[in-house]
């Protein structure tokens, strides 16, 4: 009776392993495919405001990306947006690090400036994108219709990209952007075929690696 009950108690102790263990595998494998899409996305976004484009209707489907909006709106586009002096201004009074302001004029025909923002966390990362489009709002204030930046990122909150027409703001934490290095990027004096690779190589960086898999154990002779 006492050995039947220690077989019963093993087996469950072994199924309650097995069942933690599938559940930590699903989670790691959940987390990995959520970080894959949102490195997807912000390559894409990089992409998309790297590439000059030389036809009319590509720089039509460009406009209407970076605005969220139909065709017939985006005339109204200039009302809405900050320029740089009004980017400066929010960055300061949510107390963003590190800012640094890089004219973007080389590298694309659709943004004159490209400024890079430091924060000190998650939470004051998505505070910065906040502000940013808040005080969008507030310029708008008894327009009929808004227009407002376009943003990647903030689900994350490690990186996110505020979209505001001429000027884009990249938010980031301070772990992300010494590992990124992105001023490299935007203040090197090469072509913009270089530095798309130079992108596609840091996203490889943090690929996510499947460890869930046990090593193969060998058989002993």
């Amino acid at each position: 009776m006492m050995m039947l009950l220690e077989a019963t108690s093993r087996n469950a102790a072994v199924a309650r392993h097995s069942h933690s263990a599938t559940f930590r595998n699903a989670e790691t494998q959940t987390l990995h495919q959520r970080t894959a899409t949102t490195n997807t996305t912000m390559l894409a976004a990089l992409r998309s405001r790297s590439l000059p484009l030389s036809s009319s209707s590509s720089s039509s489907l460009l406009q209407q990306w970076k605005l969220g909006l139909p065709v017939a709106l985006s005339t109204f586009a200039g009302r809405g947006l900050l320029d740089l002096q009004e980017v400066e201004k929010v960055l300061s009074d949510v107390k963003a690090d590190d800012v640094k302001v890089i004219p973007a004029d080389k590298h694309c025909e659709w943004a004159d400036f490209m400024v890079l923002a430091t924060g000190r966390s998650t939470w004051h990362v998505k505070n910065i994108a906040q502000a940013l489009i808040y005080k969008s709002k507030q310029k708008q204030q008894g327009a009929e219709r808004l227009v407002l930046p376009s943003v990647e990122g903030q689900e994350g909150g490690k990186w996110i990209v505020i979209d505001s027409g001429k000027v884009i703001v990249h938010a980031l934490d301070e772990n992300a952007r010494a590992y990124y290095n992105l001023e490299a990027l935007w203040t090197s004096k090469k072509s913009e075929k270089e530095t798309l690779e130079d992108l596609d190589k840091a996203f490889v960086k943090i690929r996510p690696k499947n460890n869930s898999k046990r090593k193969p154990t060998t058989k002993r002779a």
